[in-house]
């Protein structure tokens, strides 16, 4: 599943397509003054489930159980409470908290002096004890010391309901059962499910109703039995059975709703090697939400609205649209049989293989058998009203399905897609192995893209782009493309066992798009896509809110969480660096097709991949070894370089933003650390490596040597620090040549030396010392991230009202910048490199109020807003020209007719953005109430309302009053939630909003107090309010 980036966008939906969004603030700040806002018009309910009560009437455990009890839930065992609170106290004390006051701690100050709670004085005497007391305290201290010496002295004990029945320590607690909805105790308590079972094949019935909203299934589950079992246990989600059939007789489905499971008891157990059949009938609507099977609809160009009905099962959503197995773990095959109306048409996995009326006048669809086992959260299926375009690649059938209206805008990803199959069928040699792939373009869809078994599915500017599109807008369809298609391999074929591996799909298919591109069309120059993402994965990695790339996933949130930069961006990162540190061209590859045709549908872990990549090695090397340090902790290390003579030190340690709460252990990795001197830079063969293994190590170096560049064109996934006079001779160097490195190096030390400055390494005197090169500087990657960096404290500055600071960073900017945005052209132009340059250093220039660009931008959508409508902006300057529009009332309403009539997704998201990029607080005010905007959108508007200095605390008083209807829509932990959070809490650097932030989190409980992303907002603001505060009173002498 791929998500937008950050800087393009983060896609949430809402099938009933609007959400009003309302907002009014909640707090007023006295150094802002704001417009206010329209009472929220989503009321929300909240209750507090009762406490599951069990008893402790216990079956016998069978091989599947463990000692464990769920941390999902809070359990209660009859006469042991968890406490003596009642339910009247608990919410007292909770208020309580929510007040900022403590019941047990209140100042003695403030106490009556009669209160019966003061404390007493102690008396000044005290009378001797009697003689018979005396005895008495003693013999009671002896009896004491006498059971414990007895107690220690005793073998050990393991004590159960029967007592101490066994010495040894290994035997297992028995667990604590949860009750199901019925009542009745329900015979399975962890997360994960047994593995007693495994489904073998599902035949699925669905006919599902989009008038009514509602769908009914029968499934049908044969099973082998792995071991003696008294219970089968799977997964749904607001099904209502109607019928449960086993071996031919009725049985009793329990449900335990925290967990999403159901779960059959039997009196005797099923025998291992035994096959049998479970039959399931039920019904359920089709979700609101964009998980499970949910309806949707879109209007054509004439009004006209159109129903639809489709999936997104990833990561735990198959079980809302039928019961079954949904973990990666449990692979099956499936036969899909769909009713529809006879105007509309199906889609699944396989190849319809015929259609038969229904007495109903319906059509019921059968697909083929899936010719592949494959994991629940692969299925899919749609009914809708799309037609295709099509051809043959390697006796594939690749199809690329869109809205009727919108056909034309599809041969670019049928192109693509074709390319790309060809590619990865000769590079994994390994051939696509369904009959088709279809790729479809869905009007309403959360993701970018997922990746089902020859059903992929796109949200529409992911997948379509029209005859006219700029290079840049098609680089994005071209890389959503080649992820997805990357995933038939890693991740179809071969799938983690389990989701704490979520990297192997997502950091393989991240990867592979970049590589592949880079091979099958290098005109879309993706290098520099791929280098900023490695920037971004180091940013979010040097937060201590990170997490290892393998790590303990336990419940629905923490797997929501996973798919994050981490998983995808580092993963890609790490396999890069790897893929650079072996030797020769092919050993990588080789060790990728190795761990593909061992593994071939089956499922893994990480470790399985180093070994076959060791396998191949033509060195012997140790893959796992050198591999283990970078997936099993996280973070990543700052290589410090120091030299005295001809005598280089490197030393290690953990680049860690933020020190508070942090348990301190000597981190290594096994780091093959690349370099390049003055005496050769450029070329690849003057890259020499050094394998760091150690806190410390030397190298010798002839003292001739004037400077050394550490992470030759920054393959590496780590920070570098160059002591003493390092960076002041490359500082130098880049003065008196730029041409000395190349432009991925030149970028890796402008974000290197912006990192450091945020650890509080290097002065930011240090910081703008190497930025007077920059002035010279014409290559795109190093401009865009040094405009990126000073955006984020440009930002920053502005939020906190530093009006003289922020005109001087104005200045600053256009010191630097200046020259090349006046030599920037506006017409179109076909190199991707040039548009990402030009666009970012207009857009720069627009927002300064440069009067040379913002003349020119509104002459443009003067022209472009004539009723012929025949003039065209070229595709990578709309969003400035959007973007300065939008800040005059008349344009901005131009703007919305427009929105309202475009077709076109691409220009209609840019006109969007543009339009919550207005910075006149009135008409944020209208805008917010979400007449016209959809809720997939969400994340870009809060995302460019909180970048303007007047929606900023707009977007956040927004996510406060809406929170509960946000997590409706979208689960706790998900990728949209979290850039809501990150989008919303990124900029404040206040005491006054970290207090909010913490209080406001905090008093959600487990409607998302515990989320990784709150905790990286909390950690984000103390380092802006950090770095703000050690370098305000400086900046103004330095700018």
């Amino acid at each position: 599943m791929l998500f937008y980036r950050s800087f393009l966008s983060y896609v949430l939906v809402d099938v009933t397509h609007y959400l009003l969004l309302s907002s009014s603030p909640i707090n007023r700040y006295s150094y802002h003054k704001r417009a206010s806002l329209p009472r929220n018009m989503i009321e929300n309910s909240m209750f507090e489930e009762e406490p599951d009560v069990v008893d402790l009437t216990f079956p016998p455990l069978d091989p599947d159980e463990v000692a464990y009890e769920p941390r999902s839930s809070r359990l209660l065992v009859r006469g042991l409470g968890e406490n003596d609170m009642d339910d009247e106290e608990e919410d007292c004390e909770s208020s309580a908290r929510l007040l900022g006051m403590s019941f047990m701690n209140r100042s003695s100050a403030n106490r009556s002096n009669s209160s019966p709670y003061t404390r007493q004085s102690p008396p000044r005497s005290c009378s001797r004890p009697s003689t018979r007391n005396m005895v008495v305290c003693v013999l009671f201290l002896v009896i004491v010391a006498s059971m414990a010496m007895v107690l220690y002295f005793l073998p050990g004990c393991t004590f159960t309901k029967a007592g101490c029945r066994k010495t040894d320590n290994n035997t297992p607690l028995e667990p604590v059962y949860p009750l199901s909805t019925n009542g009745e105790m329900f015979p399975w308590a962890q997360y994960q499910l047994p593995h007693s079972i495994r489904p073998l094949s599902y035949d699925l019935t669905l006919n599902p109703d989009l008038n009514s909203m509602t769908f009914t299934g029968r499934t049908v589950i044969n099973m082998s039995v792995l071991h003696n079992t008294k219970r089968i246990v799977l997964h749904g989600t607001d099904l209502n059975i109607t019928k449960a059939t086993f071996k031919d007789r009725n049985v009793t489905v329990l449900e335990y709703k925290p967990n999403e499971q159901l779960a059959i008891k039997f009196s005797e157990e099923l025998k291992a090697g035994q096959y049998c059949v479970l039959t399931l009938d039920y019904s359920a609507n089709l979700s609101h939400t964009y998980g499970g099977f949910y309806n949707s609809s879109y209007y054509d160009k004439d009004g006209n609205k159109s129903v639809l009905a489709a999936t997104q099962f990833e990561p735990l959503s198959a079980r809302k649209a039928f019961p079954c197995f949904d973990e990666p773990s449990f692979k099956a095959t499936f036969l899909i049989k769909i009713s529809r109306k006879p105007d509309y048409m199906t889609l699944s996995n396989m190849p319809k293989a015929k259609s038969t009326p229904l007495t109903n006048g319906l059509m019921l669809d059968e697909f083929e058998k899936t010719s592949v086992n494959m994991s629940t959260y692969l299925v899919a299926f749609i009914v809708a009203n799309f037609i295709p375009i099509n051809r043959t690649v390697s006796n594939t059938l690749v199809s690329v399905y869109s809205v009727p209206e919108k056909k034309e805008h599809t041969e670019y990803a049928l192109e693509t897609a074709s390319k790309l199959l060809e590619f990865y069928n000769q590079f994994f040699e390994i051939d696509y192995p369904l009959k088709k792939l279809d790729l479809v373009a869905i009007p309403d869809f959360l993701a970018g893209a997922m990746e089902n078994w020859g059903l992929i599915t796109f949200r529409e500017t992911s997948l379509l782009v029209g005859k006219q599109s700029s290079s840049l807008e098609k680089q994005v369809v071209a890389y959503i493309i080649a992820h997805e298609l990357a995933h038939q391999w890693f991740g179809n074929l071969v799938t983690m066992s389990w989701w704490n591996d979520l990297w192997l799909n997502e950091g393989f298919a991240t990867y592979m798009e970049y590589m592949s591109l880079q091979a099958v069309l290098p005109e879309l120059d993706i290098g520099n896509l791929f280098l900023t993402t490695r920037f971004r994965a180091l940013d979010k990695d040097a937060l201590n809110s990170s997490h290892p790339l393998s790590t303990e996933v336990n419940t629905r949130e923490q797997v929501e969480e996973m798919f994050d930069v981490i998983s995808y961006q580092k993963g890609a990162s790490i396999l890069l660096m790897l893929n650079a540190s072996l030797p020769g061209d092919q050993q990588f590859r080789k060790g990728i097709i190795q761990y593909l045709k061992q593994f071939s549908g089956l499922n893994t872990d990480t470790s399985d991949l180093w070994n076959s990549l060791t396998q191949v090695s033509t060195q012997h090397q140790n893959v796992s070894e050198m591999m283990s340090s970078w997936t099993s902790q996280k973070g990543f290390p700052l290589v410090t370089v120091s030299r005295k003579g001809d005598q280089v030190t490197l030393q290690q340690e953990h680049f860690l933003l933020t020190s508070e709460n942090t348990t301190h252990n000597s981190s290594l990795w096994n780091i093959p650390v690349t370099y390049v001197n003055d005496s050769c830079s450029l070329a690849p063969e003057c890259r020499q490596v050094f394998t760091l293994k150690t806190k410390s190590a030397t190298l010798k170096l002839p003292e001739s040597v004037k400077w050394l560049k550490l992470n030759y064109r920054n393959t590496g996934f780590y920070i570098v620090h160059y002591e003493d006079e390092g960076w002041a001779a490359l500082t130098e160097a880049l003065s008196s040549n730029i041409s000395v490195l190349t432009h991925e190096d030149r970028a890796s030390l402008i974000h290197n030396i912006f990192a450091l400055s945020r650890l509080e390494r290097v002065s930011f005197r240090q910081v703008l010392n190497l930025l007077n090169y920059m002035s010279n500087e014409t290559e795109t990657a190093p401009v865009t991230e040094a405009l990126l960096q000073l955006k984020n404290i440009y930002r920053l500055l502005d939020k906190r009202q530093e009006q003289e600071l922020v005109a001087r960073m104005e200045s600053y900017i256009l010191n630097i910048f200046g020259s090349l945005m006046s030599k920037q052209t506006w017409e179109e132009e076909k190199n991707v490199s040039k548009q990402e340059l030009r666009s970012t250093l207009l857009e720069m220039a627009c927002s300064l109020n440069q009067e040379n660009c913002t003349q020119k931008a509104r002459s443009l959508f003067k022209h472009y807003a004539e009723p012929a409508g025949t003039f065209r902006i070229p595709g990578d300057l709309q969003q400035v020209v959007f973007n300065v529009a939008a800040q005059s009332d008349e344009d901005w309403m131009t703007l919305l007719n427009m929105y309202a009539n475009a077709t076109y997704d691409s220009e209609k998201r840019k006109i969007l953005q543009g339009l919550a990029s207005s910075q006149n607080a009135q008409i944020l005010k209208e805008a917010l109430k979400g007449d016209i905007i959809p809720t997939q959108e969400l994340p870009l508007i809060i995302s460019t309302v909180s970048n303007g200095f007047t929606g900023y605390l707009f977007a956040w008083d927004f996510i406060q009053q809406n929170w509960f209807r946000l997590i409706e829509k979208f689960s706790v932990g998900s990728f949209a939630i979290q850039t809501i959070i990150k989008s919303a809490t990124s900029q404040f650097s206040t005491q006054t909003h970290l207090d909010q932030v913490q209080r406001f989190f905090s008093s959600l409980k487990e409607h998302g107090s515990q989320m990784r992303s709150v905790q990286e907002a909390l950690e984000t603001i103390k380092l802006n309010q950090r770095w703000m505060n050690r370098n305000l009173p400086n900046l103004q002498k330095w700018l």
